[in-house]
């Protein structure tokens, strides 16, 4: 047995059991990767794929405890790598962040330029998707950290950190008769076509949530991903517009007027989340306290060590 057969099992899942796509990652053959884990099979006396002819169908209930010692495996592998590297060379390395449009277009410009300017030998890269594709990308070890506001306490194999809480907006065009009412409710909200996030992103839960409560039926005419474009298309005219308040930069958005809906929708909370029992590296502890001060090295640690 050997860690690189442990690898090609990650790989293969990975694959959803495409074990020519896992070759191709691996940079290696299919018959090659093939043996190996028929090899692996035979030392441990059990099968770890279900089977049709020479194509993988599933994982059998052996094969999923073994799947699971190997994740803890080779994490503990990287684990292992992390701490050389950070005592070999502190200041230096790579830190990838996973997060959704919101965080990395509005929240996190500044964090990302003050730990540039501490850390300018640290390689930062920003992966943007949603908030189950960057909670996966932590999982796989493809991404350092998730930051996000929707999803991400689901998985039960991330320690996830509140960051920040945050309300909703209404945008407007300049002189929208929703300006000029005295009491703002959902009943005359939703008298307008409105345009807001993509269910999965920025809060949006919340925002159904609200409406149900109060059986109201919104008139959402279009839905995004990204804020910029919901609020390009209610400086067309063609709806209200609902975004994170984070979102309304007067400075840049002219066009447009906020509303507070502070009274309206709750709160949302930005999480952060990490792989349990993960190595940080110093540099990781100090962007995640740049970004939410409260979460201290001593906090986070505590946190994935539960």
């Amino acid at each position: 047995m050997n860690l690189q057969q442990l690898r090609y099992l990650h790989k293969i899942v990975q694959h959803e059991l495409n074990i020519s796509d896992a070759a191709k990652a691996l940079y290696t053959s299919q018959p090659g990767l093939s043996k190996q884990i028929k090899s692996l099979e035979e030392e441990l006396g059990i099968e770890i794929f279900v089977r049709n002819g020479k194509r993988l169908t599933g994982i059998t209930e052996p094969g999923k405890a073994v799947l699971e010692i190997a994740q803890r495996m080779l994490h503990d592998v990287d684990n292992l790598k992390q701490v050389g590297q950070e005592f070999r060379s502190q200041d230096s390395g790579s830190l990838t962040i996973a997060t959704t449009h919101t965080q990395a277009r509005y929240a996190l410009p500044p964090v990302v330029k003050q730990f540039i300017k501490r850390y300018p030998n640290v390689k930062l890269s920003l992966h943007q998707g949603s908030p189950t594709q960057i909670a996966q990308q932590v999982l796989d070890g493809e991404a350092d950290v998730a930051i996000a506001t929707e999803s991400l306490i689901m998985y039960g194999e991330l320690t996830t950190l509140p960051c920040y809480e945050w309300h909703h907006c209404i945008v407007v065009p300049i002189g929208h008769p929703l300006l000029v009412e005295k009491k703002l409710t959902l009943k005359k909200i939703a008298q307008y076509p409105i345009i807001t996030y993509d269910f999965a992103f920025s809060g949006r839960g919340k925002i159904n949530a609200a409406f149900n409560a109060n059986n109201i039926t919104p008139n959402i005419v279009l839905t995004a991903i990204d804020a910029d474009v919901i609020k390009t298309y209610v400086e067309l005219g063609l709806g209200i517009g609902i975004v994170a308040q984070m979102a309304f930069i007067p400075e840049r958005d002219t066009l447009l007027r906020m509303i507070d809906t502070v009274n309206l929708f709750q709160s949302s909370t930005t999480r952060i989340a990490i792989r349990r029992n993960e190595f940080l590296r110093g540099f990781t502890y100090h962007f995640i306290e740049l970004f939410a001060p409260h979460l201290t090295r001593e906090v986070v640690t505590k946190g994935i060590r539960i």
